[in-house]
């Protein structure tokens, strides 16, 4: 299977980028509602539809949901491009709808996702909200799942540009959890299911990204919806979209959260009994918080008359302006970086730092500046 043709085939052009609203996956879901698969369940605090898509007629039941964080998009883009593939009439397609039946929530948030924030239009957490279910999108994301009585659930989400895998300098791309099911971190029938296909998409993704997939810290925590559903007894995976090298509008991400998916459903269509993959699984390496997308090396600042070289970085910020996601770049760390890695560095070679205001960086400030007479920097970047 040529996963990258596949990709490209069933791409779903008509959405790109960060910022993905309702109003963007609107004419999709119509369009895709071929035989009255669409229906809406109920409403956000905004009163926005909350929409559920089901397609197939299979034994083994899928439960999949999105957006449950708004401004996490990436992994909605690539369940529309796997909803363009059950579309396509291919043998892989039927092979697919005959032996899934799959349950989508495309956008459990869409007040977050139209105001670009992680949580609801309450400021609540809806990823922290699966015990005291105080709000009308976790309550339905609960009331599905216990009429669709899910095989398997999949927790689609994005990351921060922050995580790398572990400390080898690489970003996580992509990186999956079969969340715990008690304090102990136990394995029992349900994690294990959860665990081996985790290890089957690993194995497909790096061919495609070797040493970019990461593992999410497993510490049980029964106010998360994945923690909960495990707990519950229905292996859960958590995927997590991340950042590839250049891909700030995670376009090259949504591809590889497509072919885990592929992956992952192909592998369960096969109806072979895994070994104990949990070694596999082990040996993915977890995230860690290594990353800033700007390092700046040996920079000569003046302070209080005393000259020194120094290190800092800068990260952007995603400020929703006018309908339009901006990448604004701020200072947010200065001198001590040992272990961290920038997605763009820059080595001075001891050129003398000056802003509009100082001769050395503050915390928080716009990343606006030289190093010495050669080099200006606008918004984190080179000015060429």
């Amino acid at each position: 299977m040529n996963l990258e043709q596949l990709f490209l085939e069933n791409k779903e052009k008509t959405i790109e980028g960060r910022y993905l609203t309702l109003e963007s996956i609107e004419p999709i879901l119509n369009k895709i509602n071929t035989n009255n698969q669409l229906s809406i369940i109920g409403q956000s605090v905004q009163g926005r539809p909350i929409y559920k898509y089901n397609i197939g007629e299979g034994k083994t039941k899928i439960y999949l949901w999105s957006q449950m964080h708004g401004n996490e998009s990436t992994t909605t883009k690539a369940l529309f491009d796997f909803l363009n593939l059950l579309h396509n009439g291919s043998d892989l397609a039927q092979k697919f709808l005959s032996h899934f039946t799959f349950c989508c929530l495309p956008m459990l948030n869409p007040d977050g996702a139209f105001l670009y924030t992680r949580a609801n239009a309450n400021e609540i957490d809806l990823n922290r909200d699966s015990q005291d279910l105080t709000q009308p999108e976790s309550k339905l994301l609960r009331a599905v799942f216990e009429d669709f009585k899910p095989d398997y659930c999949y927790n689609l989400h994005d990351q921060r540009t922050i995580f790398g895998v572990a400390d080898t300098g690489k970003p996580a791309t992509v990186s999956f959890l079969a969340p715990s099911y008690n304090q102990e971190r136990e394995i029992n029938d349900s994690r294990q299911k959860a665990i081996n296909i985790i290890a089957e998409m690993n194995s497909v993704l790096q061919q495609f990204i070797p040493g970019q997939v990461g593992r999410f810290d497993d510490s049980f925590n029964i106010n998360c919806i994945g923690d909960t559903f495990q707990y519950l007894g229905v292996p859960t995976i958590l995927f997590e979209a991340g950042h590839f090298q250049g891909d700030y509008h995670r376009e090259v991400t949504r591809k590889y959260i497509f072919m885990a998916l592929v992956s992952s459903f192909t592998k369960l269509s096969e109806n072979v009994i895994d070994i104990n993959r949990t070694e596999e699984y082990l040996n993915i390496p977890q995230n860690k918080v290594v990353f800033y997308d700007f390092i700046y090396k040996k920079v000569k600042i003046n302070y209080d008359g005393n000259e020194k070289l120094t290190n800092f970085a800068a990260q952007y910020k995603e400020e929703l302006i006018d309908g339009e996601i901006n990448f604004n770049a701020y200072i947010a760390k200065i001198d001590d970086l040992e272990g961290f890695f920038g997605h763009e560095e820059f080595d001075a070679q001891g050129a003398l730092y000056n802003d509009d205001l100082n001769s050395f960086p503050k915390i928080d400030q716009k990343a606006n500046f030289s190093l010495g007479k050669e080099y200006k920097f606008v918004n984190g970047l080179i000015k060429k």
